[in-house]
């Protein structure tokens, strides 16, 4: 039998929710910033996200590397203070591991991840870029067969591959799978995987996530229409992993919420919603880096959460990674334009008892 998460876990990632995956916290000789680390934890569960993300792309892929190996000491830090913050608030956290590599290698992920109680694996297929869909498909049962899945459609920009529809088609009927992560940056990419659940039949098990953070609130909004031997079925998107959500987290938990009342109250779609959804791309292009190709899109991460209070540094694992050029004056310009769209506020309120 395929192992699964917990009854109230999955209940909380069919709902659909924030979570936002976690940035690494770095001193400079580049060891885990506990002080920092468990701030940052403790600030996305305060600001109302239900799971967090722990060894994913925005975590750094560099975490995995010999020299450096922070993978599992991360791991169990944040879920020490996971289970912490669930044991005072009474609040169940959904905690799902970044798992990635070739088979053996992410087999040895996917155990230390189930054995240190994580629920799930979001499941990145990026090494794997030579294989066809019969070889993704047997070294994504192989992992299912130790912990539930997430999988993780990743935007070829910064390191993923093309899936395709047959592929996501097969995936959908791996029995554990849990939800998809859809982050190709692509409209039609996207329609792929929405589609593929669909026909799968499976769509009341698997849960859709946004992790395309280019389109947020347009992907939430939309109803998908999937035409079925059965039927048409409509689809929708209902929860965000995605890096954008790092940080601003108190506004997306609101911002999701409000979301969900308009599609249950079967209400109008108002103006200033879909003048957001143009604000938020806007912003995220300069966090994320576009016009650099993404390269500063960890940096850009770190440094709004560095002037938030909630990172000390800019150290990376990758001592090459930094800022691109004209970032840093364009997290000037957002900040002045989308006021609205921070929680500055929220943060300074908060930040002291963060970091005791």
């Amino acid at each position: 039998m395929l192992p699964m998460p917990e009854k109230n876990i999955l209940n909380i990632i069919k709902k659909g929710v924030v979570i936002p995956p976690l940035p690494l916290a770095l001193q400079k000789n580049r060891t885990i910033d506990e002080k920092y680390q468990k701030a940052l934890i403790r600030y996305y569960c305060d600001a109302g996200a239900r799971g967090i993300a722990v060894g994913v792309h925005t975590t750094q892929f560099e975490i995995r590397k010999p020299g450096i190996a922070l993978y599992k000491p991360l791991l169990k830090f944040s879920m020490d203070i996971m289970r912490s913050y669930q044991k005072d608030k009474n609040r169940s956290i959904v905690k799902i591991a970044g798992v990635c590599g070739n088979t053996d290698q992410a087999i040895n992920e996917a155990t230390f991840a189930a054995n240190t109680g994580y629920d799930a694996a979001l499941l990145s297929l990026a090494a794997l870029k030579d294989e066809n869909d019969d070889a993704l498909i047997e070294h994504c049962k192989s992992i299912s067969r130790i912990i539930p899945l997430f999988g993780f459609y990743l935007q070829p920009a910064v390191g993923g591959r093309i899936l395709s529809y047959s592929f996501w088609r097969r995936f959908s009927e791996i029995q554990n799978v849990v939800g998809v992560k859809i982050a190709p940056f692509n409209r039609y990419q996207t329609l792929d995987v929405v589609r593929a659940v669909a026909l799968s039949g499976r769509e009341n098990d698997i849960t859709l996530y946004t992790g395309n953070d280019d389109h947020i609130i347009l992907d939430l909004l939309t109803p998908y229409p999937v035409h079925t031997p059965g039927g048409v079925k409509i689809m929708r998107i209902k929860g965000g992993l995605l890096g954008q959500w790092s940080v601003w987290t108190k506004k997306a938990v609101e911002l999701l919420s409000e979301i969900h009342e308009i599609i249950e109250e079967k209400k109008q779609i108002p103006q200033e919603l879909l003048k957001k959804h143009a604000a938020l791309t806007d912003a995220n292009s300069v966090i994320f880096d576009a016009a650099g190709g993404f390269a500063g899109c960890i940096p850009g991460i770190h440094e709004v959460l560095r002037r938030q209070g909630l990172l000390k540094t800019l150290e990376f694992l990758d001592p090459e990674l930094c800022l691109s050029p004209e970032q840093s004056e364009q997290i000037d310009r957002i900040l002045g334009d989308y006021t609205y769209l921070t929680d500055d506020d929220f943060i300074k309120q908060h930040l002291d008892d963060w970091l005791e």
